[in-house]
C-alpha cells in the first residue's frame, strides 16, 4: 500500500487499546511510522519490536482504566489521539448464547470503549483537544451470515451510537469522536476462526462484491485519516470499510 503521510500526526501522543494484535497492532506501526509518540493498553504485548510503551490493561476494569488514564497523563499529558480497538466475539446462537458471554462481550467491546473514552475524554476535554476513534464493525448495520454472534452485533452497534452521543456531547469542547467499522479483516482472531470453520471464508467472499477479505492495513490507513487533521470536519461519523458487503 501506498503510505500516505499526515505531518500533523508527527509528535502526536496516540493510546491504542488493544494494541497487542489485528488493526489495533497495524495501527500502532502506522502511527510510529508517521512520527507519533504511541502507547498500547492491552493484555498482551503481541510485538516486542514496536517502537512503542506498553502498558497491561483489562479495558473492562473502569477503575484500573481511571488510574491508567490519570497516571499516562500525569507523564506524558493528555493524549491527542484515542484509538479504541479492544475487543472480543463469542459465537452461538440467541437461544443458546450463555449470560457470562454475553457479559463478556458487551463488557469488553461496549463498555470497555466507553470506560476508555470517559477516562481519557475527561483529560482531552480539560485540553480543549483530541480526537477518538472507536472501532465497530459492519456488523452494527447487519447482521452477520453464517456465524450466530448476537452479542457482538449488538456491542458494535451499541459502539457506533456510544460514539454519535460523545460526538454531540464533546464537538463544542475541542474533542471529536468517530467509529470506523470494518467488514471482514484477515487477522489472526479471523485465521484462527476461519482454521476450525473454513467454509466461512466461502461465504464471506461470496456475500462481498471485491470478493477478498480486507487486509489490517487498509483499516489503519483510514483509521490515520480519522485521527488526522484531514477529516476536521468529521464527528460522530461511522466509516463502513466493508468491501462492498453491506451494500446488498
Amino acid at each position: 500500500m501506498t503510505e500516505v503521510t499526515y505531518p500533523d500526526l508527527a509528535g502526536k501522543l496516540v493510546v491504542i487499546t488493544g494494541g497487542g494484535r489485528g488493526i489495533g497492532l497495524a495501527t500502532a506501526r502506522r502511527f510510529t511510522a508517521q512520527g507519533a509518540r504511541v502507547v498500547v493498553l492491552d493484555l498482551a504485548n503481541g510485538d516486542s519490536d514496536l517502537e512503542a510503551e506498553f502498558v497491561e490493561l483489562d479495558v473492562t476494569d473502569a477503575s484500573a482504566v481511571s488510574a491508567a488514564a490519570d497516571k499516562l497523563v500525569a507523564s506524558l499529558g493528555s493524549p491527542d489521539i484515542v484509538l479504541n480497538a479492544a475487543g472480543i466475539v463469542r459465537s452461538a446462537s440467541a437461544e443458546e448464547m450463555s449470560a457470562e458471554d454475553w457479559s463478556t462481550v458487551l463488557d469488553v467491546n461496549l463498555s470497555g470503549t466507553f470506560h476508555v473514552c470517559q477516562a481519557f475524554g475527561r483529560h482531552m476535554l480539560a485540553a480543549h483537544r483530541g480526537t477518538i476513534v472507536n472501532i465497530a464493525s459492519m456488523s452494527a448495520t447487519v447482521s452477520n451470515y453464517p456465524q450466530k454472534q448476537i452479542s457482538y452485533n449488538a456491542s458494535k452497534a451499541g459502539v457506533v451510537h456510544l460514539t454519535k452521543t460523545l460526538a454531540g456531547e464533546w464537538a463544542d469542547r475541542g474533542v471529536r469522536v468517530n467509529s470506523i467499522s470494518p467488514g471482514y479483516i484477515a487477522t489472526d482472531l479471523t485465521a484462527a476462526l476461519l482454521e476450525r470453520e473454513p467454509e466461512l471464508g466461502e461465504v464471506w467472499r461470496d456475500r462481498t462484491p471485491t470478493g477478498r477479505l480486507g487486509t489490517p492495513d487498509e483499516v489503519a490507513s483510514i483509521i490515520l485519516f480519522l485521527a488526522s487533521d484531514a477529516s476536521s470536519l468529521m464527528t460522530g461519523s461511522d466509516v463502513i470499510a466493508d468491501g462492498g458487503y453491506t451494500v446488498w
